[in-house]
């Protein structure tokens, strides 16, 4: 017999996911003795979604590939959504060098790996694991491709270090191993012994830096000499590196070093025959791609390849019936779908998988799987009036920007309207409108995803975009608590302690100051509520309101007051017009025409660094002073 911590350790589950559904029933043969469930060892998850014993199951499904980048795995333990069709709309337009610009889990690194096993020479037959995929339907004109190319194969996904001495090490190191791949080099008749010397030096790790920098160049023309054929090479999350150089001050150096490394690999080198780079950001500019005019470039807002990378609808859709969650899925889309890549619907490959594979709980799974160390230092760059578009994005409206494909690392804090390029490069807007220019930019409609972005903004952007500096996350819940158990004297004092502690009293200095410093508050809250600002109702404009989600909570009304210099009694008199004021302007009537039968109302009253509080609701009404 199996415990609920054993059981969710093998399906990749939570431990309170698995004991839901033992309670529920779900599990057959499951027994609770002392307090804790005991399940059969030959439990299995059947196709209708149930959980049963091995005796009445239909049969077990496959996993969901968390964290598998390796195709061939994939594709035969794993539940593997077919992409294979990525390689028909290459070979179709067939540009000697493509670099491929996504957001991080995306599935870049899945799909670099599934061209390498199709185009490379090997010793065993690679064609099986295409056989029954939709690449091999569509005929000889593409099987033809498979398995006959050296293909140089290297990811820096993981070259995360903080220094310039422990990248080139690593990069030492994933030379190392790609050569070591071809080892059947080092004995080649057809090489000179110059050739093979350098080749030993690299494999050895005793190759200097200038030498390291011609890797890709001399590996591709020993590989074009031994097999009579120009390899394809594969470079995978090539800007990774280059994001930490800039993070970690080593940014000359990597840039000095890739400039060389990728000039020797892609520029006029007769010895290839095709060229793939994946990235996040295109980074033209830095002169590591310095006239290579035979780069074509794929981002987010070109149509070629826009349903490769990440889930269509329909796959997902397909996906769910597997699994048996179909009802899953309205919630499913409001939490991971959104994405427009070219003019396609994508949903986040990598938080769907994880939201089924860990019974249908929404979270944020995509913000923990990496973080851009860049996105500090440009979000505390953004111009006051770029703070307010992101309020507003965070209120579900949609910006005008305009979006630069050729943005460079050392501009983005140069130039602050950078910043809505790095985002939607990065995953965190979409467009819904786009109109080309001229010098190749294009003129932008922004909005914010989905509710799993949302909440990353709440709780990774937005606290960057306060004027006043960033909320301490002890602050945020404070809020959040006492706003949930509407408690106006804890929502008093965590306002007030951290107004004295983080507010210059010479910031403090207008209504529309305060309003961004509690808006700010409060969008840094659970996502259960939808927060909108400066919304019409009834007869005026309120300042905050927050719609609950769900009907088990209050909904939440502020009008927030600001006079300089007052003292305590003028201040409380403010807060308590503020209060009169959503009364008498009927700022509840939306959300009373909603069925929403509770409803808060704050009045806030700020003068320098003091704050008044006021709630009130249909039951009670209180007053809390603090200096």
């Amino acid at each position: 017999m199996k415990t609920c911590k054993e059981l969710a350790a093998e399906w990749g589950l939570s431990v309170r996911s698995v004991n839901a559904l033992c309670k529920s029933g779900r599990i057959e043969g499951a027994k609770k003795a002392d307090g804790i469930w005991r399940i059969p060892d030959d439990v299995e998850r059947p196709a209708d979604g149930r959980i049963s014993s091995g005796k009445y199951a239909r049969h077990k499904l496959k996993p969901l590939p968390i964290g598998i980048s390796d195709y061939v795995r994939a594709q035969s333990e794993y539940y593997y959504v077919d992409k294979t069709l990525f390689i028909r709309d290459f070979l179709d337009r067939k540009p000697l060098v493509s670099l491929f610009t996504r957001p991080r889990r995306f599935g870049k690194t899945l799909n670099m790996d599934m061209l390498r096993v199709f185009f490379e020479i090997s010793n065993q037959d690679t064609s099986i694991y295409f056989r029954d995929k939709a690449i091999w339907k569509c005929g000889e004109t593409y099987r033809c491709h498979q398995g006959k190319y050296p293909v140089i194969f290297m990811s820096f996904k993981d070259v995360k270090f903080d220094s310039w001495n422990a990248t080139i090490l690593k990069i030492r190191e994933l030379l190392q191993e790609e050569f070591g791949r071809h080892s059947e080099l080092a004995a080649s008749e057809k090489l000179s012994g110059y050739e093979k010397d350098y080749f030993v030096r690299v494999l050895n790790g005793t190759a200097n830096e200038v030498e390291m920098a011609s890797a890709l160049e001399k590996l591709s023309k020993m590989l074009a000499v031994h097999y009579g054929k120009a390899p394809v090479i594969i470079i995978d999350e090539y800007d990774t590196p280059i994001q930490e150089g800039y993070s970690r001050d080593f940014y000359e150096e990597i840039v000095g070093f890739m400039r060389n490394f990728f000039s020797g690999a892609f520029k006029d080198n007769k010895n290839l025959s095709y060229g793939f780079l994946t990235g996040i950001l295109r980074i033209a500019q830095e002169s590591i791609f310095s006239g290579l005019n035979n780069l074509t470039v794929n981002s987010v807002l070109d149509d070629d390849y826009d349903d490769y990378f990440g889930f269509t609808p329909d796959e997902v859709s397909e996906m769910m019936k597997y699994y048996g969650c179909q009802e899953k899925e309205s919630e499913l889309r409001d939490w991971y779908d959104g994405y427009l890549f070219g003019s396609r619907e994508i949903f986040n490959p990598w938080s769907v998988i994880n939201y089924i594979s860990r019974g249908c709980v929404p979270q944020a799974y995509w913000v923990h799987t990496g973080k851009n160390e860049i996105l500090d230092a440009v979000l505390k760059a953004a111009t006051d009036d770029i703070t307010g578009q992101m309020y507003s994005l965070l209120q579900g409206r949609k910006v005008a920007a305009r979006i630069d494909p050729n943005v460079v690392y050392r501009s983005l804090t140069k130039e602050p309207a950078y910043i809505y390029t790095f985002l939607l490069v990065a995953g965190y807007l979409k467009t819904t409108k786009k109109e080309l220019q001229a010098d190749g930019s294009y003129l932008c409609e922004v909005s914010i995803p989905n509710r799993e972005i949302a909440a990353v903004y709440q709780n990774e952007i937005l606290s960057h975009l306060i004027q006043i500096g960033a909320i301490e996350g002890t602050t945020a819940n404070r809020v959040a608590i006492s706003l949930f158990s509407n408690d106006y004297e804890k929502l008093q004092q965590a306002i007030a302690e951290y107004m004295d502690q983080s507010v210059s009293f010479y910031d403090a200095g207008a209504e529309g100051f305060y309003h961004g410093l509690v808006l700010g508050l409060v969008a840094m809250t659970d996502s259960q509520y939808k927060i909108r600002s400066n919304r019409e109702s009834g007869d005026g404009r309120y300042d905050i309101s927050m719609t609950p989600r769900d009907s088990k909570y209050p909904g939440i009304i502020m009008e927030i007051k600001w006079k300089r210099n007052v003292g305590a009694e003028e201040l409380e008199a403010l807060a308590e017009q503020a209060m009169k004021q959503i009364d008498s302007r009927r700022y509840d009537s939306e959300m009373q025409s909603n069925g929403i039968s509770e409803i808060l109302k704050f009045g806030i009253a700020f003068s320098g660094k003091k704050v008044r509080v006021m709630m009130k609701n249909c039951r009670q009404q209180s007053m809390a002073i603090s200096e």
